[in-house]
């Protein structure tokens, strides 16, 4: 699909031309639409794609940010997400930087950030193309798991302590991968501090067929998972069906988790389906 609003030869380019990523998902998408050129800062926590980590200067983390350099880069543009980077958009906001914080958390709301910063920098052909590509690969997904003889219940851990359950996209692409999610009703909470478990009790009397695992910014540990009070009964443990998800592809809301993310999940399901 070609591009409606790029700028011709010899006209000024009046999209963003100086951007700063404060999360992995605008650089994410930046790169698949070629709008690349317009970053001059990403996050430390970049993995996707991997050359923006050898291209890009690094320039905050995730709750906090190096100010000073980045206004050195004289952005027209910061990007973050969700009320936690509130402090640094603050600060950029009182040094005359323009910041957009998205604050998305369903599928939905990972395609709707796709076209919306897409229209944002000139590039909305671009970006309605990536977006239908995702809507796709979803839909073909959804067929194949029509054509499984049966659903794993899910748990899905983001954090180990306290045991936190996982948030409402990661829910989403579970059941789209052919499981349902164990807790529902605290996927919907936006914030983890609302998604804490008191124990593992609860997660014991739920049986999840299959437990996933996305601890960020540490390696998963299913043998202590497997080791906690109780959990001996569960299902998923019995059968060994413990499983790490990596973070980059599942707990950013972005392109990541509609492609790797949704693939990875599926292919577990597939193999305890089929078993």
């Amino acid at each position: 699909m070609s591009d409606s609003i790029v700028a011709a030869p010899g006209v000024p380019d009046h999209f963003p031309q100086r951007i700063v990523c404060l999360t992995e998902e605008p650089t994410e998408v930046l790169y698949a639409l070629g709008e690349d050129h317009r970053i001059v800062g990403i996050s430390g926590f970049t993995v996707r794609p991997p050359r923006a980590r050898k291209e890009k200067p690094k320039v905050s983390a995730f709750i906090n940010a190096k100010i000073g350099e980045i206004l050195k880069l004289e952005p027209d543009l910061a990007i973050g997400f969700s009320d936690i980077q509130a402090d640094i958009a603050r600060e950029l906001i009182k040094a005359g930087v323009e910041v957009w914080i998205s604050n998305h958390r369903s599928v939905d709301g990972i395609l709707a950030y796709i076209r919306r910063l897409g229209a944002m920098v000139g590039a909305h052909g671009k970006a309605e193309a990536y977006a239908q590509r995702a809507e796709q690969h979803i839909a073909e997904i959804r067929a194949a798991v029509a054509k499984l003889p049966r659903r794993p219940k899910v748990y899905f851990e983001e954090w180990d302590e306290p045991i936190i359950t996982g948030i409402r996209w990661v829910a989403e692409i579970i059941g789209i991968a052919g499981g349902d999610d164990c807790f529902p009703e605290l996927a919907r909470e936006s914030l983890a501090k609302q998604r804490i478990l008191p124990n593992g009790d609860e997660v014991v009397r739920r049986a999840p067929d299959i437990i996933l695992g996305s601890w960020c910014g540490k390696r998963f540990r299913p043998e202590r998972v497997a080791a906690r009070p109780g959990w001996d009964t569960i299902p998923a443990v019995r059968n060994g069906d413990l499983y790490e998800v990596k973070s980059p592809i599942i707990l950013q809301p972005g392109p990541a988790a509609l492609f790797d993310g949704l693939d990875a999940i599926h292919r577990i399901i597939v193999e305890w389906a089929l078993r």
